[in-house]
């Protein structure tokens, strides 16, 4: 017979499932809110598909002295007496791959934010499925979504995430291929040894990486004073301050230098990094993370 739960693992199970069906209640407001950023952002976003080897045709063009005369199309050459060479499309990725971190740490919302980490890691990820999806890109979910390449992506991507929520910070890596590209949207407060770790194993699959950080502005700013009690949403334990402005100083340190830790991990990779608050507005991260997608070099620190 199965061993009954002890009352602590019975309750955190009840709070799993309370947020997960909370989180499929939202999703559909979510998807709305995503496409309307989507549209927004739309007018300066350009698709990453171009010309070059690949599988796909591109379109036809005039041939020129000196290329290859084995890439005449004879049968549109044809139609009017020109020569025609068809061309390839250039195949920016196999699969882009998004991640919106599900862990409790991303529910905080402070006074100073108007959504939670999580909501708006699940905007920018739909969104993003929604550019991307207009590019002709395929865009999949580890662990929810195998890779698809339809204009209705990110009503997909909703739905999978409606009835399978993965547990993790991180995704799982079996369906990773190489030349893929993968966007991981999180707090990252997790040990940074264990977030370095996987960002390693991960690119060590040849994939091509974007961490987007989101973070709450108390959570960098640390407005905190007097008695204060504080609670991790990771394990519950509690930790009761009486004087928090006194510990203002040593966080602030601890949380810039895990910072630069994982930012300088991605620079040693290859990966982009970016820092977006939930006190901006979504449309900046989204423009952040298509230039990282495009290729464009980062500015100072890689924030937005």
């Amino acid at each position: 017979m199965a061993a009954i739960g002890t009352t602590a693992e019975i309750t955190q199970a009840g709070e799993a499932l309370g947020r997960a069906r909370q989180r499929a209640s939202l999703l559909p407001d979510l998807l709305v809110e995503a496409q309307r950023i989507a549209a927004n952002v739309s007018a300066g976003w350009h698709g990453r598909r171009r010309r070059g080897s690949g599988e796909n045709f591109w379109q036809f063009r005039p041939f020129v002295d000196g290329e290859p005369v084995n890439r005449i199309d004879w049968r549109r050459s044809a139609r009017d007496d020109h020569l025609y060479l068809r061309d390839r499309e250039w195949e920016a990725a196999q699969t882009v791959w998004l991640w919106a971190d599900p862990s409790p740490s991303m529910l905080y919302r402070s006074q100073g934010a108007s959504v939670s980490k999580e909501s708006r890691a699940l905007v920018l990820v739909l969104a993003l499925a929604e550019l991307l999806a207009r590019s002709g890109e395929r865009i999949g979910y580890p662990g929810v979504m195998e890779p698809v390449s339809a204009r209705n992506a990110s009503e997909r991507v909703a739905a999978a995430l409606a009835t399978t929520r993965p547990a993790g910070g991180l995704p799982p890596t079996d369906r990773l291929r190489r030349f893929s590209e993968l966007v991981l949207v999180s707090d990252f407060l997790d040990p940074v040894e264990e977030t370095e770790a996987a960002i390693s194993r991960m690119a060590a699959l040849g994939v091509r990486g974007h961490i987007l950080q989101v973070v709450d502005p108390a959570e960098e700013r640390f407005p905190y004073s007097g008695r204060t009690e504080f609670r991790d949403p990771e394990t519950g334990a509690r930790l009761t301050a009486g004087r928090a402005e006194a510990l203002k100083a040593d966080y602030e340190r601890l949380f810039a230098a895990q910072r630069a830790t994982l930012a300088d991990r991605c620079r040693h990779v290859g990966w982009s990094f970016t820092v977006h608050h939930t006190d901006r507005l979504a449309s900046e991260a989204l423009l952040a993370l298509h230039g990282r997608l495009s290729g464009v070099p980062q500015v100072a620190g890689g924030r937005r």
